[in-house]
């Protein structure tokens, strides 16, 4: 077998959007953005037997001090690992490419699944303890089983089955998402598909979620960037949920007439025990709606009529759609946007034939003080499998500076995240 670099792109692209270990992280759009917004060198590397593929990895190098180095590998390599001379052959060619170019270690975190359960909490898969194995006995060394985000990418997952009718995955749905979707579309929320001049409003929603659940977003450019290198060759889509506070304010008065029209049929006296029942119900009812438009006067003036309240931005590579951003709004949350959002999504990629949607990251420590278990029972509501990845593996090719680079970086990375927030804060 013969290792190759320099893979031209449309040979690249062929073998990566068909093979079974695709993924949007391993696209040649995706070495094209990293190094325009992330300062990375992409590497299109590959082997060969008789003349054709069978496997490649866009290499993500980061440069260091001292003239060193190290490669990324995300969610790769693309590559059947059940077969232990290529994934052999591979490893020793990737490793001495890396000492070529002076990097300190290779890092991978492969798209294998080592558990699996169904929405019903059903094993799937159960582990994958063989790849594991054979990784650690090519020299790789295993960075354990991490259970939130400390890894360079999402150790866990909900991933939808789109490959089966849409009426069975909406009826994966929780009863609580199908009754919140239910009052979106009472109060005519509606979704919409972006375009470049929406990812201004897309950013303003992140930097309020970012200030809400206290994590560091991109910048705008970042975004702007990213839709731009990637709708060239494939797709991504900007939704953008939003009301419209006449129509909903409307809505709520033809309501209100309903309920005193109703109240009014009520005798006035000498009620029976059900009539003060639903009497005492209608009143309910109509000082709620009260209340609600109020509220919704309110947030007019404040903001106007037509407001964007969610907005995700999802990638498409191959068959699979990634949500890879969302953000919301602080305000009008008891309209279900966001899960209006979700389902108009969802219900746009499996029309258009997608056969995996993917939410892009959950955790695995479900104990119920840890701060981010709300963010994993949202995703779990939309009837996803819940996936568990197999790590992070590290291909050590200098033992010392590896050493020096695991200990101290983490110290860096903290410094420029504070940092990077207070800037945001001024």
């Amino acid at each position: 077998m013969k290792f190759i670099t320099d893979i031209e792109k449309d040979r690249y692209e062929e073998f990566v959007k068909n093979h079974k270990k695709s993924h949007f992280l391993q696209s040649y759009a995706w070495g094209e953005f990293a190094q325009k917004e992330k300062n990375l060198i992409p590497h299109y590397v590959g082997l060969e037997d008789n003349d054709k593929l069978v496997a490649t990895a866009l290499i993500l190098e980061k440069k260091l001090p001292l003239n060193l180095s190290y490669f990324y590998i995300p969610r790769g390599y693309v590559l059947d690992y059940d077969n232990l001379d290529i994934l052999k052959c591979f490893t020793k060619n990737i490793k001495d490419y890396a000492k070529k170019y002076k990097a300190i270690f290779i890092k991978i975190d492969p798209d294998n699944i080592y558990h699996e359960e169904d929405n019903n909490g059903n094993i799937i898969k159960d582990n994958n303890n063989e790849l594991v194995k054979n990784l650690k006995s090519l020299g790789y060394k295993h960075l354990g089983f991490t259970k939130n985000f400390e890894t360079m990418q999402p150790r866990y997952t909900f991933r939808i089955n789109m490959d089966k009718p849409y009426e069975e995955i909406e009826n994966n749905f929780s009863k609580t998402t199908k009754q919140r979707i239910k009052k979106a579309n009472d109060l005519d929320v509606s979704v919409r598909i972006g375009n470049e001049n929406d990812i201004n409003s897309f950013y303003n929603l992140m930097i309020l979620t970012e200030n809400r659940k206290d994590f560091i977003t991109h910048n705008e450019q970042y975004y702007k960037s990213l839709y731009e290198i990637w709708n060239k060759d494939n797709s991504c889509n900007i939704f953008l949920g939003s009301v419209d506070l006449d129509k909903i304010i409307n809505i709520l008065d033809k309501k209100k007439i309903e309920l005193e029209s109703e109240l009014n049929l009520l005798p006035k006296e000498d009620l029976s025990k059900s009539q003060k029942s639903k009497k005492a119900e209608l009143e309910r009812q109509l000082e709620k709606t009260n209340s609600d438009i109020e509220k919704y006067s309110n947030s007019k003036k404040e903001y106007g009529s037509n407001i964007i309240l969610s907005a995700h931005f999802i990638i498409e590579y191959g068959n699979t759609a990634w949500v890879l951003y969302a953000g919301n709004h602080n305000i009008l949350s008891e309209t279900y946007t966001n899960y209006k959002t979700y389902e108009e999504h969802i219900k746009y990629y499996y029309n258009k034939g997608i056969k995996t949607y993917d939410q892009f990251g959950t955790i695995g420590d479900l104990r119920k003080d840890n701060p981010l278990l709300g963010l994993h029972e949202f995703k779990k509501k939309f009837g996803g499998n819940y996936v568990e990845f197999c790590g992070e593996f590290d291909l050590i090719t200098n033992k010392l500076m590896y050493f020096i680079f695991t200990k101290l970086v983490p110290i860096y990375r903290n410094i420029i995240k504070k940092n990077a927030k207070k800037k945001r804060g001024k």
